[in-house]
């Protein structure tokens, strides 16, 4: 983080010429196969941005400065080198209106929003937007908090089932992806609450959507699998036991 009351060495001129430097147009053009936006997108790809965030710092200013750029590469390292201490809820707002691409949104919200004082407000509240992107920013919200905020009780992530029921009927792809994968990361994060997300699975199951129906399908899949289900298991006897279990890294698509 930027020493507070001294100017950051860096700035977003700067930081966009070294993005720009970097770029990849190979990168750009296979973007489309994976729906991202290529507009203003350079190709760099992402462990590039995450070493150049690590030798930036933390630095709200300048994070500021870089989502104003435009450019996609500069608004994925915003996230990547902002305070959430020093996030406002405008800036919530308006950064979540400029989403173009769900890479883009999924960034900010997993790296970013999820760790602010604002996440479970925001991933409530749009949930029920109209706006694609907004939309699916609530749903990846609830998936972000369901693998991060270690401490939550059980009842916060029972609250969003209802929501996600709800929504499943959403046919637009970036949504239902990000509705299926809060309702797979719910119903990942111990047995109870797997219990629970499978009953909002089957219910949604039934429906005459054909996306809820996918949606549900998809998650019960992952939800009874051996693999799924040997790690909560051994979740349940490391609690029992007073020991910490090994963490299994959340399974994400590459695409949305």
């Amino acid at each position: 983080m930027a020493p507070r009351g001294r100017a950051s060495r860096h700035t977003a001129d700067g930081i966009v010429a070294r993005l720009e430097a970097e770029a990849d147009p190979a990168n750009v053009a296979g973007m489309a196969r994976y729906g991202i936006e290529p507009k203003r997108a350079l190709g760099v790809s992402a462990p590039k941005l995450r070493a150049l965030a690590r030798e930036i710092g933390r630095d709200h200013a300048l994070a500021l400065a870089l989502w104003r750029s435009g450019v996609r590469e500069a608004r994925i390292l915003a996230a990547l080198v902002d305070e959430p201490g020093e996030v406002t809820e405008a800036q919530l707002e308006r950064w979540a209106r400029g989403f173009d691409s769900w890479d883009v949104c999924d960034g900010v919200c997993c790296n970013l929003f999820d760790r602010t004082p604002f996440a479970w407000e925001k991933a409530a509240a749009w949930s029920g937007r109209r706006e694609e992107f907004v939309k699916r920013a609530g749903f990846v919200l609830m998936a972000a908090l369901a693998v991060h905020d270690k401490l939550a009780p059980d009842g916060r992530f029972e609250a969003f089932l209802p929501v996600i029921e709800r929504e499943a009927g959403d046919g637009r792809n970036f949504v239902k992806k990000a509705v299926n994968w809060a309702l797979r990361q719910i119903g990942k994060r111990n047995a109870a609450l797997n219990r629970r997300a499978l009953a909002s699975a089957r219910r949604i199951r039934r429906s005459d959507s054909a996306s809820a129906r996918w949606v549900a399908s998809d998650a019960i899949r992952e939800l009874e699998s051996e693999p799924v289900r040997r790690r909560l298991a051994a979740a349940r006897t490391a609690r029992r036991r007073g020991t910490k279990p090994r963490a299994g890294r959340p399974r994400k698509r590459t695409s949305p």
